[in-house]
């Protein structure tokens, strides 16, 4: 799932932030020993946190049909995931650097969410929308200041792209065969008498009621009224 988001980044950012460019495209971790040895335009797409979007976990399970419109599994919801890239860019000049940034921030708001044909294996399946938001402020218990301190390197200009990623759980429950019978409810045991159907049980309650008042009228004779 990851390696399809990158490259579907790296695609993303060739086509509409920098064509016909020779800048390359990379998701190195931007430490201060990694950019002494950079020596070519270059725009990093770092992958430095990743968390479960819980604001959208969904309960419950969604059936699968067949053809012919039968119930053969159900399954979990897709969990998302957030994604969040550091980008930065690096060359000799730092407004080299800020044109590289202001075409790849504006790449990212002409979409919402990655195209559907840059996705592929199992994005593509799903077909739901992959989002995309920039420049949004971090966590509170997160700072772009920690994370640059955490790579040993200096604090550079950066955008913060965050890809909410729908992830298939895996967790499928089949389905029983469909029903062909109707369905019969027995009871039995009451009173003696045998088990049947829900209905008929109904009607031998009915017919035994009036005995069973005059059984119980028969056992308190009344008093003939003398002392």
């Amino acid at each position: 799932m990851i390696y399809e988001i990158d490259e579907a980044l790296r695609s993303l950012i060739r086509q509409d932030a920098l064509p016909g460019s020779d800048v390359e495209v990379v998701f190195d971790a931007p430490t201060k020993d990694w950019a002494s040895r950079r020596n070519t335009p270059t725009v990093d797409v770092y992958l430095y946190d990743i968390r479960e979007d819980l604001r959208r976990r969904e309960r419950g399970m969604i059936n699968d049909y067949d053809s012919h419109g039968r119930v053969v599994d159900r399954h979990l919801p897709p969990r998302y995931f957030k994604l969040s890239y550091l980008i930065t860019a690096w060359t000799q000049r730092p407004e080299d650097e800020h044109r590289l940034l202001s075409a790849t921030l504006a790449c990212f708001l002409r979409h919402d969410a990655v195209p559907a044909e840059l996705l592929e294996g199992l994005l593509a399946e799903l077909a739901l929308p992959v989002a995309i938001t920039v420049g949004l402020p971090p966590p509170e218990d997160r700072g772009f200041a920690d994370v640059w301190s955490a790579l040993g390197g200096e604090l550079k200009p950066s955008l913060d792209v965050v890809i909410a990623v729908p992830i298939d759980t895996g967790q499928r429950r089949p389905a029983g065969p469909p029903v062909s019978e109707p369905v019969t409810i027995t009871a039995g045991g009451l009173g003696g008498w045998p088990g049947t159907e829900t209905r008929q049980v109904r009607q031998h309650r009915e017919g035994q009621a009036g005995p069973r008042r005059d059984r119980r009228r028969r056992a308190r004779p009344r008093g003939d009224g003398k002392s």
